[in-house]
């Protein structure tokens, strides 16, 4: 038993979150107690993962990726890794029975963005399955401990839920990924030819994911649902933000929800909440 070490390496995640989103930091404060330290870690988790394929110019990312990858297994199997982020997440994977399908697929669409630069639909849709709704599904299994029936029933508006987040980041970021990371993720579209029929198109799809995973949130376990409704709601008013700029606007600059907002979201939501609404 290691409880200081297991505790100080939880920690670091939560930093990680903390400094990473608000958004989700916030509506992870709000989950019961029992599953705040294992969504910290699936988050510092996916977080660190993402930032060795974003934001490590200079270096050898597909080795770094490689490693990281290498030593995520290796902390699975021995149960312990010197690496904070990687104990607490392998802590959480042995915990909920995380399955390794999810965690490869995850790992897969990392390395997509080594090498790929823009999608057609059957890679577009590969990319959001393992970069967005496996993080989904790693949470689901945190919050229904073990009830594989409950898990089944959730997983396709987790799945949709995770989508949605995905596909408002990249609205969100058409600018920074087009011209950083050289990315457009929208099959078929152009960044330098953004259109109003483009943007009309992937937000009715994006309105159709946030629709399916309502569904979901609704049903999910007491201790959970009201996080996941609050980071639900942020993500909504960022979507109706982006969905009232002009596709312009939308590629020139950073959408964003001021923290003054989320913290108003927050509180309008703790009463719904309270109101038994959600």
């Amino acid at each position: 038993m290691m409880p200081l070490y297991d505790r100080v390496c939880q920690e670091c995640s939560k930093l990680i979150t903390n400094r990473y989103s608000t958004s989700f930091s916030l509506g992870i404060r709000v989950f019961d107690k029992r599953f705040r330290g294992p969504i910290y870690a699936i988050y510092g988790f996916v977080r660190f993962a993402d930032e060795i394929v974003d934001t490590f110019h200079g270096h050898d990312k597909k080795g770094l990726l490689d490693r990281f990858r290498e030593e995520t297994w290796r902390a699975i199997e021995e149960k312990i890794s010197l690496n904070p982020v990687l104990h607490a997440f392998q802590e959480t994977v042995h915990q909920y029975h995380i399955e390794r399908t999810l965690i490869e697929a995850f790992l897969d669409s990392m390395e997509m963005d080594l090498y790929k630069s823009d999608h057609e639909k059957a890679s577009y849709d590969t990319y959001i399955y393992g970069s967005a709704e496996v993080v989904g599904l790693m949470c689901l299994r945190v919050f229904v401990e073990g009830d594989s029936d409950q898990y089944d029933s959730l997983k396709d508006s987790a799945r949709s839920l995770g989508a949605a987040f995905q596909k408002v980041n990249f609205l969100r970021d058409m600018k920074s990924d087009f011209n950083e990371r050289g990315r457009v993720y929208f099959p078929g579209v152009d960044f330098t030819t953004f259109t109003e029929a483009d943007k009309k198109a992937i937000e009715d799809d994006i309105q159709a994911d946030f629709t399916h995973a309502m569904e979901g949130i609704k049903r999910l376990p007491k201790g959970a649902r009201f996080g996941v409704y609050l980071a639900y709601r942020y993500y909504i008013k960022l979507y109706e933000k982006i969905r009232n700029a002009p596709c312009a606007l939308v590629t020139q600059q950073r959408i964003r929800v001021p923290d003054s907002r989320k913290i108003f979201l927050l509180f309008t939501s703790a009463v719904r909440n309270r109101a038994g609404l959600i």
